[in-house]
């Protein structure tokens, strides 16, 4: 019987105790966490040869901010087929159209979801990511 693949999330943000909690969430649920707490570290590790199934990023971070990130990301071609989800507290429709004109496929505001909504919400565009692949 074939094991089922472990898909990869990279989840960067600033806030080590969200990090922790989404590392717990996310690999109780069989994905392969993978956390930064900064944005050039998660571009250091994606130029190392990273390749995630879903990247899920904050905006406001110290330095670069997730917007730039992925700038960045799409700019080098890291990671060009991945989905990408802010998770964030910017609830502004600003920041989404930003969001999306940068080729997010997902926004959501922390403040307003719990884990395991965000945990289906990373799974739904893995899915379609693959599906479509």
């Amino acid at each position: 019987m074939a094991e089922e693949k472990k898909y990869k999330v990279l989840v960067v943000d600033d806030d080590e105790f969200l990090l922790n909690m989404y590392s717990v969430k996310f690999t109780k649920s069989g994905l392969d966490v993978h956390t930064c707490a900064s944005s050039e570290k998660a571009l250091q590790i994606l130029k190392e040869g990273f390749v995630p199934d879903a990247l899920v990023l904050d905006i406001v971070m110290p330095g670069m901010d997730g917007f730039e990130l992925l700038e960045k990301i799409r700019a080098d071609k890291l990671a060009p087929k991945v989905p990408v989800l802010f998770l964030t507290n910017q609830g502004q429709s600003s920041d989404i159209e930003h969001a999306k004109k940068l080729g997010a496929q997902g926004y959501i505001v922390k403040a307003s979801t719990i884990p395991s909504e965000v945990l289906s919400e990373v799974m739904k565009y893995i899915k379609e990511a693959k599906a479509s692949a």
